[in-house]
C-alpha cells in the first residue's frame, strides 16, 4: 500500500540512532525503534495520513495489521492510532478477534494499555452484550496482557463503569504475583475512585489485595 511505503521511507529518513538506543532501553529492549520522538512521529504520520486518507479509511484494519507486523515500535503506535480513530463508532462484532490479536502480540504496557482503554473499551461500549464473554475469556487466558486488559478496559468509563464487573476482575486476579497485574488493579480502582471514592474505599478495605494494588487504589482518596 502506498501509505505504508511512504511512511516507512519517511521514518527511515528521520531516524535518530541515539534516540533509538535510549527508547529501546526504556522499553527493556523488547522492540527496535527508529528513534523518532512522539511529537515528531505524529507530525510525520499525520501528514502522510492526510495524503492517503481514502486508502486508510477504506482499509483501516488491513493497514493496521500490516503496520503491527513490522518490527519497529513506531509502526505499532501508528497502527493503534489508526484503529482508534477509524473504528470508533464503526466496530464490527468480529473485530474482537483483531483486538485480541493486537493485545497478544508485540505486547508491552505502552501498547496494551492504549488498546485496552481506547479500542477494547470502545468496542465493548458498542457491543455491551459481548462484554461478559469477552472479559471472561480474557481473564481466564494464560496471557498476562489479556488478563491486564480485562481489568483496565473500563478506564475512562467514569459513571458508566460497571462496579460489580470491575471489582470481580480485581478479586479474580488479586493474588497474582505479577507486577503488571497488581498495578492494573490499583490503577483501575484509582480511576474509578474519581467518580465513586467511598465505594472504592469500602471495596479495598474489605478485599485482600496485594500491598501494591491497595496503595495504588487509595492514592488519591483521603482518609476518613
Amino acid at each position: 500500500m502506498n501509505f505504508i511505503l511512504v511512511l516507512e521511507k519517511a521514518f527511515k529518513q528521520n531516524k535518530n540512532p541515539e534516540n533509538a538506543f535510549a527508547m529501546a532501553k526504556y522499553m527493556k529492549n523488547n522492540f527496535p525503534f527508529f528513534g523518532i520522538k512522539t511529537e515528531e512521529r505524529r507530525r510525520i504520520f499525520k501528514e502522510i495520513w492526510k495524503e492517503n486518507k481514502n486508502e486508510i479509511s477504506e482499509n483501516a484494519r488491513t493497514v493496521a495489521v500490516a503496520l503491527y507486523s513490522k518490527k519497529e515500535r513506531e509502526f505499532h503506535y501508528c497502527a493503534i492510532e489508526i484503529l482508534i480513530k477509524e473504528l470508533k463508532g464503526n466496530y464490527r462484532k468480529e473485530d474482537i478477534q483483531l483486538i485480541e490479536k493486537l493485545i497478544g502480540n508485540n505486547s508491552w504496557w505502552d501498547s496494551v494499555d492504549t488498546i485496552a482503554k481506547y479500542i477494547l473499551g470502545e468496542y465493548l461500549l458498542e457491543f455491551p452484550l459481548e462484554a461478559q464473554n469477552v472479559i471472561k475469556r480474557f481473564s481466564n487466558s494464560g496471557n498476562m496482557w489479556l488478563n491486564r486488559s480485562a481489568i483496565l478496559f473500563q478506564l475512562g468509563y467514569k459513571q458508566k463503569t460497571n462496579a460489580d464487573f470491575l471489582f470481580s476482575q480485581c478479586l479474580k486476579q488479586a493474588h497474582s504475583k505479577e507486577f503488571f497485574i497488581q498495578k492494573a488493579i490499583g490503577w483501575s480502582l484509582r480511576e474509578y475512585a474519581k467518580s465513586n471514592p467511598e465505594i472504592v474505599r469500602q471495596f479495598v478495605e474489605n478485599s485482600n489485595l496485594k500491598p501494591l494494588s491497595r496503595k495504588e487504589a487509595l492514592k488519591n482518596i483521603c482518609c476518613p
